[in-house]
């Protein structure tokens, strides 16, 4: 029997070769398209999964509540880490870790700069990345002039040699001994290192020890814990809750609280002390995206084998007159179906490591079919049998209902029949495609919206380059050098580059109510900060080497200054960390944080805590030669590290990652969707075409022109496509209202919108329907007719 069934599939394949290649062809795009989105998908919600322990690991997050605000930060005091060792039975152990940065790793006279950590002996027994070589994980790190790196780091730094025991040199200052070697951390993962480093090296640096150790009110610090069973939470919470409130003197409360690994990629968003989504949008809104062109393609097979129905109609009657049952029928046509979807989906692989090499490269992943795993093979059973079974199911039910006796009369017209689930089915098929078009439009102007924000400063042939001891130590000699030279206008020193802000902290000013706290963007820089940012001055002056002063002195932006509501701001007495300081300027706005969010108010104080350079290059013609001027100039002052820079423009337009990633792929399956329902418009207008050559040839007879042939054609589809607009409109509109919340500074959903879309998908309907219909209406009535 299944021997049968299947020549038969086959053979209807064959002879109705056109209508099989559209079903096929749309089923094996549609299934690309889910491919792709569920790889992505299923990379975005594997993060941290390899972790044994990843059910029981944490990091410990604090809530401040001032004024009528909440916020969520993952910055702790340090006193943390010890304090919650003994806080609770339930904590198994306690980690602490810096937030990462770039070193100078260096081995004889080769020297690499990689990305690691300061970590805590904990460390590497809670988060169990994969160790290729060394001792007990405990003890890695336990003494400071150990390191621990991957495998990469390895190969680069000892080649092929066996790296444990060697000596590599640290920032050109510290001698440490290979302990450990861990397996290339995966993409998968929310910490991304190179090597790590003892915490125990950290510690007995001086800004630590003076400024960290005791101190609970200044949170610069990532802590993690790991309990002995995730069912503890709770109790765990409660427990630790004060710890920070009850040891630091500030008079607003703080409250530590444990957020979940598993929640850590998708769940990272938090607003007013609640999670509020994250990656996790960006994941349903692509699966959603994948289900959508799935459904249009199993639509597309629907209408095409309940159209073509009447040409097996015959057939259907005479298994039903020599004895098969319908279950039999319906069981022949599911299973022809399957096959057709078992095809698709052969193809639809197929395509889809053809398109990996793009697709990787426009999601920034290094995503891929594992064909050794049995989940890919039960994954792929259920995609066929899903598709398969879906996509099938309403033709096999329609064409075993036929009764054979009517059928063999020739009474049964079972095309004409289907005309009104088919109309659904196409107006359904149509209502995503437009969802998917306003969505795209919408998500476009989203981005130029953001992208056309005002800066407040100038990103032209701005450069900054991250600071080292010996340029700390002839900064000032570096900067009449390259000032000298020409190659660069400006140059100033900074806590953090133009396009991040490292630092927030509280700002008082006359009047301010006692119990209003404003967090302000806190900028610490050197001379010249203003003038190599390209930042307007809008009231009062910049720090000058002219007022010895100025060590004492604050700027603000404008934002910081409209909620301040000084009537003579210019020489008031501003209070910051319990000193007063004199505010001698207001400067622009500038946009340093995320774009879709408002400017933050900032204040820039003289002084240096670190972080870097920013230089602002003179123009010319041959960037690349002044950049290696530069960086002789650099490496005279400099010689131990490499010089590495990065352009402001470049930097900032990391912040657009997500959403232009979201226009993209948006994009991407828009333009899919529609050539999966042009395929299945182009078959439907087609057959109906045939279907009605004999009414056309008639009404030619009768004198009808070809253009009131074709408007009869078109009106039916034409119908469709607007009751389709109709519905999806507004459904369309509430989606992307939802959407858009998550942006502050956000688009409006222009009116106009929607009847462009609607029009743009009418035309796209008419396109194929009016090149099916002129094809029958020049066809020669007699030819139509001879048989009459």
């Amino acid at each position: 029997m299944f021997k049968n069934y299947l020549r038969i599939a086959i053979r209807n394949l064959f002879k109705n070769k056109v209508y099989s290649f559209i079903n096929i062809f749309g089923l094996a795009i549609g299934l690309t398209c889910s491919i792709l989105i569920l790889l992505w998908v299923q990379d975005e919600t594997s993060y941290d999964s390899f972790h044994p322990k990843a059910d029981r690991l944490y990091q410990v997050w604090l809530q401040a509540q001032w004024d009528e605000d909440i916020g969520s930060q993952v910055a702790l005091p340090l006193p943390t880490y010890e304090a919650l060792k003994s806080a609770n039975s339930h904590i198994e152990r306690v980690a602490v870790s810096n937030w990462g940065g770039n070193h100078l790793l260096a081995v004889g006279e080769d020297a690499i700069v990689k990305e690691g950590f300061f970590v805590s002996e904990e460390f590497l027994e809670m988060f169990e990345f994969p160790l290729v070589q060394g001792g007990e994980r405990g003890t890695l790190l336990d003494d400071p002039s150990s390191i621990v790196i991957t495998e990469s780091a390895a190969k680069a730094l000892f080649d092929k040699e066996d790296p444990i025991g060697k000596v590599v040199r640290v920032d050109d200052k510290h001698e440490l001994q290979v302990m450990g070697v861990l397996e290339d951390i995966p993409s998968n993962s929310s910490f991304e290192f190179d090597f790590l480093l003892p915490w125990k090296l950290n510690a007995t640096f001086d800004y630590v020890k003076r400024y960290h150790e005791e101190n609970w009110d200044n949170h610069s610090w990532q802590v993690y814990a790991e309990l002995t069973d995730p069912t503890h939470q709770a109790e765990v919470e409660n427990s630790i809750r004060d710890i920070v409130h009850e040891n630091g003197n500030m008079d607003f409360k703080r409250e530590l609280f444990l957020y979940p690994l598993a929640r850590w990629r998708l769940h990272s968003n938090f607003e007013d002390g609640k999670e509020e989504g994250g990656m996790i949008e960006y994941v349903q809104l692509f699966t959603a995206i994948a289900i959508f062109i799935l459904v249009i393609a199993c639509i597309n097979f629907m209408n095409l084998a309940t159209a073509r129905s009447e040409g097996r109609a015959r057939e259907v009657g005479i298994r039903k007159s020599v004895g098969s049952h319908r279950r039999e029928l319906i069981l022949q046509f599911m299973g022809e179906a399957i096959f057709i979807s078992l095809l698709a989906f052969l193809i639809a692989i197929l395509f889809t490591e053809l398109a990996l090499p793009f697709y990787n490269n426009l999601v920034d992943k290094e995503l891929f079919i594992n064909f050794s795993t049995w989940q890919f093979w039960i994954a792929s059973l259920v995609v066929v049998l899903f598709t398969g079974l879906i996509a099938g199911s309403y033709p096999a039910l329609y064409l075993s209902s036929f009764q054979p006796a009517r059928v063999l009369k020739g009474t049964i017209k079972a095309g004409k029949g289907a005309s009104t689930p088919r109309k659904v089915l196409v107006t359904l098929q149509f209502g995503f495609s437009i969802l998917l078009i306003i969505g795209a439009v919408v998500i476009y102007q989203q981005i130029r919206l953001v992208q056309n924000r005002e800066l407040g400063y100038s990103q032209e042939n701005l450069i900054f380059v991250e600071g080292t001891d010996d340029l700390k130590k002839n900064y000032e000699v570096l900067k009449n050098e390259l000032l000298q030279s020409g190659l660069v206008t400006s140059m100033t020193r900074s806590n953090s580059p133009i396009t991040d802000v490292y630092s927030n902290n509280f700002l008082g000013w006359p009047g301010k109510p006692e119990e209003q706290r404003v967090i302000f963007s806190t900028i610490v820089a050197g001379y010249d900060y203003t003038k190599t940012m390209g930042i307007d001055v809008l009231e009062g002056r910049d720090f000058s080497e002219d007022f010895a002063s100025d060590t004492a002195a604050i700027l603000v932006n404008k934002a910081g200054a409209d909620i301040m509501q000084l009537d003579d701001p210019i020489g008031t007495q501003l209070e910051f960390g319990g000193e007063k300081r004199t505010l001698i300027g207001i400067v622009d706005d500038v946009l340093m944080g995320s774009p879709h969010q408002p400017i933050e108010p900032m204040m820039i104080l003289m002084g240096d805590w670190g972080g870097g350079y920013s230089l602002r290059l003179d123009k010319t013609n041959n960037l690349p030669g002044a950049l290696t001027q530069v960086e002789d100039i650099f490496n005279k002052h400099n010689p131990a590290y490499p010089f590495k820079y990065e352009f402001a423009d470049v930097e900032f337009q990391k912040k657009y990652t997500i959403i232009n990633l979201t226009k993209s792929l948006a994009n991407l399956f828009t333009v899919l969707a529609l050539v999966i329902t042009g395929l299945g418009l182009f078959g439907l207008a087609s057959y109906t075409a045939e279907q009605r050559t004999k009414e056309i040839g008639i009404r030619k007879v009768l004198g009808a022109s070809v253009t009131s042939i074709i408007s009869l054609m078109s009106r039916d589809f034409s119908r469709l496509v607007i009751i389709a607009f109709v519905i999806s409109a507004p459904i369309a509109w509430w989606a992307l209202s939802q959407y858009l919340e998550r942006y502050t500074v956000r688009t409006d959903i222009h009116w106009w919108i929607f009847p462009l879309t609607g029009l743009a998908a009418l035309i796209f309907a008419l396109a194929f329907v009016v090149t099916q219909a002129l094809r029958a209406a020049r066809t020669n009535p007699a030819k139509a007719l001879r048989s009459e």
